[in-house]
């Protein structure tokens, strides 16, 4: 029987390869997806999104206790475990199952199982049935990453989890350590300390969320102290000590190594790319530390073989994969696509409170030559702001004082994740100070700082 064939084949249905897929059939391609486990992918199924379903339980019980501050009242105040993670669950399951509706009204063809590419334009798929192979004129890597494990700090789902164990923890950790304070390990130290875990962050940098502006960094690590985490800087976790219930870890820092006891470690230290067994090196992929080597357009320099989103390297972001998801399908369509420019992703960190930035900081902006103009307006000075019971937080704008352009945004605060998309848009059009400045910001809302910050950058802040 002669081997199905299809324009275009996509390994992994994560952000990046559903999209692909899903933008692929909207072009008239014949489209099939294999992918081994979840529809949807860790993002749907055991990140971004179940993430942000348990930090919105850790907000309002964080509420709650703030009743009194909005002449409220809460009494005999509590959680259920069990059922905050089993809410987090079911929106996972709900988004996954809307996937597999959306591809089949696409009419992707759908294979469950694990892929390989045993040679140029052909894919493996490998399940319980045994194994089918499949023709592709255009295959598409979407394979995407996983947590990286370093010598000694090993997950073991008891002791040490990573972010998979702590989404369904078996019991609340009531003393925590957290190794590593990116967006991952920040967003679980803000679930669980908030909901009484006495928890400590370790950073082998020289501050909490190493890729975010120096001074929002300094502004969350005030904050997360307020709220009673421990933050040890340019710190490493040498070993840990596992015994019955406890791990023993060995901090070192610049004065030497110390120890410390925990009931639980969560291991937040990066990602690999899922790259081995499918047959890449052997077709002459270019794989470096764990991503595929691609060009703007992502291609991998085989012919009519691309790799999208986490696998293809950094922004490690899911609505990176799906543009470049989107971009990949109208290149195999034969239309004309524009490259995806770093510079214009933002990124956003869901702890309490939240960060959002798109562009270069300040230090990269001033490293790379640019004469600066910064603006800063506090959430201190803002109606809607004091209104909500949410005083604490900043803007910050970069600008090229010669040109006018945006260089960068950055934000710490209530909403900022939301309100950060209005300078991405700002990044993507090419805007000046002069075009924002003209802009007339809706009030009350917290996006009138987004204003005041760029009027500060030149000296025109009307609420400071």
């Amino acid at each position: 029987m002669a081997a199905k064939s299809f324009d275009m084949i996509v390994i992994g249905a994560g952000p990046g390869g559903y999209v692909a897929a899903i933008r692929g059939a909207q072009l008239g391609l014949s489209v099939a997806v294999v992918e081994r486990e979840h529809l949807g992918g860790i993002c749907l199924n055991w990140g971004c999104i179940p993430t942000k379903a348990l930090l919105r339980s850790a907000e309002v019980f964080h509420l709650m206790h703030r009743a009194k501050d909005f002449g409220l009242k809460a009494e005999g105040l509590g959680y259920d475990l069990d059922a905050v993670v089993a809410r987090s669950r079911a929106v996972a399951k709900q988004l996954s199952g809307g996937i597999g509706h959306l591809l089949k009204k696409n009419k992707v063809t759908v294979l469950m199982g694990e892929a390989s590419l045993p040679r140029a334009g052909v894919v493996a798929v490998k399940s319980a049935a045994g194994v089918e192979e499949i023709t592709g004129k255009a295959i598409v890597l979407a394979t995407g990453a996983r947590a990286r494990t370093l010598p000694g700090l090993e997950a073991d789902g008891d002791l040490v989890w990573t972010y998979k164990h702590a989404l369904v923890p078996k019991r609340m950790p009531k003393k925590l350590l957290v190794i590593g304070s990116g967006a991952i390990g920040i967003e679980f130290a803000s679930f669980f300390n908030t909901l009484g875990a006495d928890t400590t962050v370790v950073e082998v940098m020289d501050r909490v969320l190493p890729v975010e502006d120096a001074e929002i960094s300094a502004f969350a690590k005030k904050q997360f102290v307020k709220q009673g985490m421990k933050i040890l800087e340019k710190t490493t976790v040498v070993k840990l000590d596992r015994s019955p219930g406890k791990v023993v870890a060995h901090l070192q820092d610049a004065k030497g190594t110390t120890t410390a006891e925990f009931d639980t470690v969560i291991s937040a230290v990066g990602i690999v790319g899922n790259v081995e067994g499918l047959g890449l090196e052997a077709l002459g992929v270019k794989i470096d530390r764990t991503h595929v080597v691609v060009d703007e357009f992502c291609r991998t320099g085989v012919p009519g073989l691309y790799a999208i989103g986490d696998i293809a390297g950094a922004p490690w972001l899911a609505h990176k994969a799906s543009h470049e998801g989107v971009m990949v399908a109208e290149l195999i369509a034969g239309k004309h696509a524009h490259p995806i420019k770093p510079g214009t992703i933002a990124g956003c960190t869901y702890c309490t409170p939240q960060v959002a930035s798109v562009g270069m900081t300040e230090e990269k902006a001033k490293a790379a030559g640019y004469e600066v103009k910064v603006g800063r307006f506090p959430f201190i000075g803002n109606g809607k702001a004091i209104a909500l019971g949410e005083p604490e937080g900043m803007v910050k704008t970069v600008f090229d004082a010669k040109t006018g352009e945006l260089l960068g945004a950055h934000m710490v605060g209530a909403e900022v994740t939301e309100m950060i998309q209005g300078y991405v848009i700002g990044r993507t059009l090419e805007t000046t100070e002069e075009d924002l400045m003209h802009t007339v910001f809706p009030h009350p809302t917290l996006s009138e700082m987004m204003h005041e910050a760029v009027l500060d950058a030149y000296g025109r802040a009307l609420h400071m």
